[in-house]
C-alpha cells in the first residue's frame, strides 16, 4: 500500500519483501539515469536509503544474497556522498546491473529461493567485487568490460525489470495498492453508510403500524356497513368520526415519513454516489507506475544502438485506469524501442541533417474530452512512405491502380497488419511493424483508436485514444428494434436527424448528406439481424460511426440519452461475439448491449459489398415492404442496374443489387429474393455461372431467373435458357413495359 501502511495481515513475509524491492528499485533506477546525466550529492541520499531498506528487507526474509547486494550498493553511495569517490558511466552500469539482479531475486518462486545463491553465485561474486573496486578507485581492479567511445554500440542487456511482466500466481494477482488517503475516504463513506441504514429500521416500524391503523380502518368501515344495513345510523355516525380522525392521523404521519422517506433517499444517493467514484479512484493510478522502467529502457537501448537520445514523460501524474495501464506496458514497449531504433538516426546521421545530435523521444498522457490521450513521439527521420508502398506491393496486398489513389492514412493503416515490416533484417529490437498489431489488437479490446502522423525528416508521433476507465464508459444510448443499445460516444462521429425527403439514392444504396459529404446508410437492425420496426415519424435518426477506412450512418429507431455507463465484460466462454464489446445494466436492472463500432463498421461494410442493403421506408411502408415481393438485380453497368432498380421500385417491387456474379452469389445465400435479373458477362463471375449455381442448389433451384442481356444471337439465348434462366431479354429490344411484363409473367404484381 503506497501513501500509507494500513492492515497487511494477508501480506507474508516475502510479499512484503517483494513490495519493498518493487518500490526501492523503482527509486534506484530513476535516481541512477539522473546521476548518470549529472546529478548532484543531492541525488545520492535517496539512492543510499533505498538501498538500505532492500538490505534491511532482504535480511527479515533470511535472502543473504539480496543483503549482499543492496549492502555494497550501499557502500558505493556512502563513498560517493562523502566524496571519496566519483561515480562514473561506468560505475553507474554497475550499480544498474545490481539493480537488475535484486530485481530478478525478488521475482524466484519461494521454492527456488534456497537453489537462487548457488545458481547464480559466480555472478554475486563478480558484482560484489566490482562494488569494491568502486569504493576503492586506488586499489588494484578486476578487469571492467572495455567501454566504446560515443559512437560506438555497446553490448548492454536492453531490457529492463518493467519492460516484460512476470507471470504471478492467482493470489498475487488479486493483490491491489491503494493509497492510504483513498482508503479512508472509504471507510469515511462506509462508516456515514452504516450510519444512514441505521434509519431504516425505526421508518419500517412506523410503517407498520401505519399498517395496523390502515387495517383497523378497514375493520371500522366494515362495522359501519353492518350498522347502517341494521338502522343504526347515530351509533354509525359516532363510529364514523372516530374513524376519519384515525385515517387524518395516519395520512398525517404518513406525509412526515414520505418526507422523511425523501431526504433519506437523497442521503443516499448522494452516499452511493461519492462511493462509487471511490471505488472508480482507487482503481486508478498515475502512468508513472507503468512507465518506470521506460527511462532505464532508453537509455540501455542508446548505448546499445550508438544513439544519443533523451527521453521525456509529460504527464506522468496523469490518472490511468490500473487495468488499462497494464495493457498499454507491451504496446507502449514496442513504441518506444522501435522509436529508438528505427526511428532515430544515428547522431553522425542527424548532425549531418543539421539536427541535434541527441534524438528525443517523449511520452506523453493527459486526459482530454473525458478520454485518455497518449502519445509516442520521435523527432527522427519519419515514415518512409515510399518503403511502406514498396512492402505493400511486395506482399500482395494491394494493387499499384489502387495504391496510388490511397490516402497518406489508409497507406499507414497497412503498418499495423501483424508481420508487417519495412525492414529486412530481424532483430532482437526489431522493425516499427512489430508490435504495431499488438497495439492494435489491445486497442479493440477497450474500445480505443490510435493514429499515425509522420513528416519526412521531422519524426514521427502515435496517437492513441482510450476510455479514462473500463468500469464506465460514456455512451450514447439508442433504440433498435425497439430495445435500448449503448456506442462509446468516443466513436460516434456525429448524431443527426433526417427529414425522409433528404435521403438520397444512389446505386440502390442510400445517403445521408452532411456538409458536402455523402454518408451511406445502413439500418441498425440489418447489421444485427433484429426485426424491422417501421418508420412513424418525419424525421430518421442517423448514428454516424467510423474506422480508420470507412464511415457510416446507421439508422436507428430513436435516440435515448447520454449516459456514464458501468460496464460488465462478457462471459469469457461466449467468445467474441460479432458487432458486440460488452455487457451493461440500466438503471432499473434492465440488460443493455455495448456496441463495438469497429465491428459494426466491417458489418456495414459487408452488407453494401454483397448488395443486401434494406432500403428504409417512411411510415407504414416499413410494414408492407416486407410484404412486397424482392427482386435482386446483378449487372456490371452502373446504368443497367440503376435503370432496372428504379423502374422495378416504381411498380412497388423491393430490389437489391450486385455488382457482379460473385457477389449476386453471396446475396442469394443470404437473403430471400422472388426473382433474380442478371447479365452474363460479369467480372469474377458471369451470369450463366451464377445461373447454373442456383440452379444445382437445392434450396435455391426454384428461384426464378431471367437474363437481361446485350447478346442477341439465338446461341447466346439458348446458352441461358440451357442453364436454367426462365426468361432471356435482350437490352437491345426492351422497353419499360417489356421488362415489367416479363417480370409480372414470371412473379406476378409487386403485392
Amino acid at each position: 500500500m503506497s501513501g500509507g501502511m494500513g492492515d497487511l495481515s494477508g501480506f507474508s513475509m516475502l510479499d512484503l519483501f517483494r513490495t519493498e524491492v518493487e518500490n526501492n528499485t523503482a527509486i534506484l533506477n530513476e535516481g541512477l539515469l539522473t546521476l548518470e546525466q549529472g546529478g548532484n550529492l543531492e541525488t545520492v541520499e535517496p539512492l543510499m536509503r533505498a538501498a538500505h531498506s532492500i538490505k534491511g528487507a532482504a535480511r527479515i526474509v533470511g535472502i543473504e544474497a539480496g543483503v549482499r547486494i543492496a549492502h555494497g550498493m550501499e557502500d558505493c553511495f556512502v563513498a560517493a556522498q562523502e566524496g571519496r569517490i566519483s561515480l562514473q558511466p561506468e560505475d553507474i552500469d554497475t550499480l544498474l546491473r545490481g539493480t537488475d539482479m535484486i530485481t530478478r531475486l525478488s521475482k524466484v518462486p519461494e521454492n527456488k529461493l534456497a537453489d537462487w545463491p548457488a545458481e547464480n553465485a559466480e555472478e554475486i561474486e563478480k558484482l560484489t567485487a566490482e562494488f569494491e573496486n568502486i569504493q576503492n578507485p586506488a586499489a588494484p581492479k578486476q578487469a571492467r568490460p572495455q567501454q566504446p567511445a560515443d559512437n560506438a554500440p555497446i553490448q548492454t542487456p536492453v531490457t529492463s525489470p518493467q519492460a516484460e511482466p512476470t507471470p504471478q500466481s492467482p493470489e498475487a494477482a488479486r493483490v491491489v495498492r491503494v493509497t492510504a488517503d483513498n482508503m479512508s475516504r472509504l471507510l469515511g463513506i462506509s462508516g456515514e453508510f452504516l450510519v444512514q441504514t441505521n434509519w431504516f429500521q425505526p421508518f419500517a416500524d412506523e410503517l407498520l403500524k401505519i399498517r395496523s391503523d390502515m387495517q383497523d380502518v378497514e375493520s371500522d368501515m366494515n362495522r359501519l356497513r353492518e350498522l347502517i344495513g341494521d338502522g343504526h345510523i347515530d351509533i354509525a355516525k359516532m363510529l364514523l368520526t372516530e374513524t376519519h380522525m384515525r385515517l387524518a392521523d395516519s395520512l398525517n404521519m404518513l406525509a412526515e415519513r414520505r418526507l422523511d422517506f425523501d431526504f433519506a433517499q437523497q442521503r443516499m444517493t448522494r452516499l452511493a454516489d461519492r462511493l462509487y467514484h471511490e471505488v472508480i479512484a482507487s482503481r486508478m493510478r498515475p502512468l508513472k507506475d507503468g512507465a518506470q522502467g521506460f527511462p532505464r529502457m532508453i537509455r540501455d537501448l542508446g548505448r546499445t544502438l550508438g544513439k544519443k537520445i533523451k527521453f521525456d514523460i509529460v504527464g506522468s501524474e496523469t490518472e490511468v485506469d490500473r487495468d488499462i495501464l497494464e495493457k498499454l506496458e507491451a504496446p507502449l514497449t514496442h513504441l518506444l524501442r522501435n522509436a529508438a531504433d528505427h526511428g532515430l538516426e544515428s547522431p553522425a546521421e542527424r548532425t549531418a541533417a543539421g539536427k541535434n545530435e541527441t534524438g528525443l523521444i517523449t511520452l506523453e498522457a493527459s486526459h482530454k474530452a473525458g478520454m485518455l490521450y497518449i502519445s509516442v513521439s520521435d523527432d527522427g527521420r519519419g515514415v518512409e512512405l515510399d518503403r511502406v508502398r514498396a512492402r505493400i506491393l511486395q506482399r500482395g496486398l494491394s494493387t499499384p491502380d489502387l495504391l496510388e489513389k490511397m490516402t497518406e492514412d489508409e497507406i499507414l493503416e497497412f503498418m499495423f497488419l501483424p508481420g508487417f515490416s519495412t525492414h529486412d533484417n530481424v532483430s532482437e529490437i526489431s522493425g516499427r511493424g512489430v508490435g504495431l498489431d499488438v497495439l492494435r489488437n489491445m486497442l479493440q479490446e477497450v474500445a480505443g483508436t490510435v493514429h499515425i502522423e509522420t513528416r519526412a525528416g521531422e519524426g514521427t508521433c502515435f496517437n492513441l485514444l482510450l476510455p479514462l476507465t473500463l468500469s464506465v464508459i460514456r455512451s450514447l444510448l439508442v433504440e433498435i428494434s425497439g430495445e435500448p443499445y449503448a456506442f462509446p460516444l468516443f466513436r460516434v462521429d456525429k448524431c443527426l436527424l433526417v427529414p425522409m425527403d433528404e435521403l438520397q439514392q444512389a446505386e440502390g444504396r442510400q445517403y445521408v448528406t452532411d456538409g458536402e459529404r455523402n454518408i451511406g446508410l445502413v439500418p441498425a437492425h440489418q447489421i444485427l439481424d433484429l426485426p424491422e420496426v417501421g418508420l412513424t415519424g418525419e424525421n430518421v435518426s442517423v448514428v454516424i460511426v467510423s474506422d480508420r477506412s470507412s464511415q457510416y450512418g446507421l439508422q436507428v429507431d430513436r435516440f435515448i440519452c447520454e449516459r456514464d455507463v458501468v460496464v460488465l465484460p462478457l462471459d469469457a466462454r461466449l467468445g467474441k461475439i460479432p458487432d458486440v464489446s460488452a455487457a451493461a445494466v440500466m438503471e432499473d436492472g434492465s440488460p443493455l448491449i455495448m456496441l463495438d463500432v469497429d465491428d459494426i463498421v466491417r458489418s456495414a461494410d459487408s452488407i453494401l459489398s454483397a448488395g443486401r442493403l434494406r432500403k428504409l421506408r417512411q411510415g407504414g411502408q416499413g410494414e408492407a415492404s416486407r410484404s412486397a415481393r424482392r427482386i435482386l438485380v446483378v449487372d456490371d453497368s452502373i446504368t443497367v442496374r440503376e435503370v432496372q432498380r428504379r423502374l422495378l421500385e416504381s411498380k412497388g417491387y423491393d430490389v437489391d443489387v450486385a455488382v457482379n456474379g460473385a457477389d449476386g452469389w453471396n446475396a442469394v445465400r443470404s437473403e430471400k429474393y422472388d426473382l433474380l435479373i442478371t447479365d452474363i458477362d460479369m467480372p469474377r463471375m458471369n451470369g450463366i455461372e451464377l445461373v447454373g449455381l442456383i440452379k444445382q442448389d437445392e434450396n435455391l433451384k426454384k428461384l426464378p431467373v431471367m437474363i437481361v442481356s446485350y447478346k442477341d444471337r439465338e446461341e447466346d439465348r439458348i446458352r441461358g435458357l440451357q442453364a436454367g434462366a426462365n426468361y432471356y431479354l435482350t437490352k437491345s429490344s426492351f422497353h419499360d413495359e417489356t421488362l415489367i411484363d416479363a417480370v409480372v409473367d414470371l412473379i406476378g404484381e409487386a403485392r
